[in-house]
């Protein structure tokens, strides 16, 4: 199995260009099914999550053919409308692809996915709406199989602004029949990402990054070219890796409109951030302040994705700060590898108080999913000696180039096998 080794002490410093955002990559690429046509997407990461999905897409007969960050998916050929068990397995986001083939071919057959062991995460929210737009649903055992023979536009009320539910919704909703309206919708950038797409492919959606998205079916869509916007969770955990080992960074193709709770909060750690245009500067304090609260929530509140990164930069902050989890409830199992390399952490039900330290001792660890993953090599760029991380696989379902990019930045960090 492959690992990290790496050796703290150096500062994370330098210029870095964001790639593009996972979280928009994945339900965008599985959108381009209901076009029938080719599309061209650009700034793709170079990711593990990217790899399965576009391997999905081959499967059920679409072509895709990839040049760097690129992406040209031809979905003309699809051929079948079924996602097999090891592939959802391998990949959450496989989930996107349900509302795809609903919209264009009025069936899809999947089983309950995988991904990430962060939490609870059912797709109840995504078959009530898929029920709404007239979808018939049948679950036996894992497998869940859905056949509309005429979908339709309604009215949704969803319970939680889910972000994936909000996505397959406006997936089949874009080729449904008559308006739909969507109340109470997350409001993350991605899904603003999403509904750009569609509508440069001829769909007519209003409302995406606010509570209340209109969709005007249309009976046909077409090819399209879209640029992925940049990833605001990369662009942070790389922003805590910097402030926590004392860097100076300018990170640019970012969106500082995006990463507004990001931060401010990194400003109440004492550390200097700056925003121009598409560039984020960034230098550390000497020492870090420990942060009263960081609550997660969703869109705008802070990023339930950051809380792991921004936990293990503040073991070494002056003070005791305080973090609330508010929506997986497994996002504190990462804490168990902090504490082996000395953290005082200390957790109950949802919230974790951590009482910064003078220093952390390398140690090998495992990442059992990808944000704690990506914490603990941050973790292990602050640590004295040297830290093994296991389970990288985790880590790079969600970073492209996440060693070679950290070494380029000045961190002492080897991918080895074993």
């Amino acid at each position: 199995m492959e690992s990290y080794h790496i050796r703290g002490g150096n500062k994370i410093s330098g210029e870095y260009s964001v790639k593009g955002a996972k979280n928009a990559a994945l339900p965008i690429l599985a959108a381009t099914i209901l076009c029938g046509a080719e599309c061209q997407l650009s700034n793709i990461p170079q990711i593990t999550d990217v790899y399965s999905m576009k391997n999905i897409l081959n499967e059920l007969g679409c072509k895709t053919d990839t040049s760097d960050e690129t992406v040209i998916v031809n979905s003309r050929g699809l051929v079948a409308d079924t996602i097999s068990l090891e592939r959802m397995r391998e990949m959450r986001s496989s989930v996107f692809l349900l509302g795809a083939l609903l919209g264009r071919c009025g069936s899809a057959v999947i089983s309950q996915p995988g991904g990430c062991n962060i939490g609870s995460r059912p797709i109840d929210l995504h078959l009530h709406a898929l029920r709404m737009l007239g979808t018939e649903i049948t679950e036996k055992d894992d497998v869940i199989i859905c056949k509309a023979s005429k979908l339709r536009g309604a009215t949704i009320d969803f319970s939680f602004p889910s972000v994936g539910a909000t996505e397959n919704a406006i997936m089949v909703a874009s080729t449904a029949e008559g308006h739909t309206v969507l109340n109470n919708c997350a409001m993350e950038p991605e899904i603003c990402d999403l509904q750009d797409f569609l509508n440069s492919c001829g769909a007519n959606i209003q409302g995406a990054g606010t509570k209340t998205i209109h969709i005007e079916g249309c009976a046909q869509l077409h090819g399209g070219i879209h640029r992925i916007i940049p990833d605001r969770i990369e662009c942070g955990t790389y922003l805590t890796a910097v402030a926590a080992t004392g860097g100076e960074i300018v990170l640019n193709n970012a969106e500082s409109r995006h990463l507004k709770s990001i931060l401010e909060k990194l400003r109440e750690t004492g550390c200097t951030v700056g925003v121009k245009r598409d560039k984020i500067y960034l230098k550390a304090c000497d020492k870090l302040r420990a942060l009263d609260k960081i609550i997660t929530g969703p869109y705008p509140e802070f990023p339930t994705d950051l809380q792991s990164p921004f936990l293990t930069m503040l073991t070494l902050a002056d003070g005791i700060s305080y973090v609330e989890e508010t929506i997986f409830e497994n996002r504190f199992a990462f804490t168990n590898e902090l504490k082996k390399m000395g953290a005082d952490i200390y957790i109950e039900d949802n919230h974790a108080l951590i009482t910064g330290v003078n220093k952390l001792h390398g140690c090998r660890v495992a990442a059992t999913d990808l944000r704690g993953g990506a914490s603990l090599a941050v973790a292990g760029l602050m640590a004295e000696g040297e830290t093994v991380v296991e389970g990288i696989e985790h880590i790079e379902r969600g970073y492209a180039d996440f060693s070679q990019t950290l070494r380029s930045l000045g961190a002492d960090i080897r991918k080895t096998n074993g």
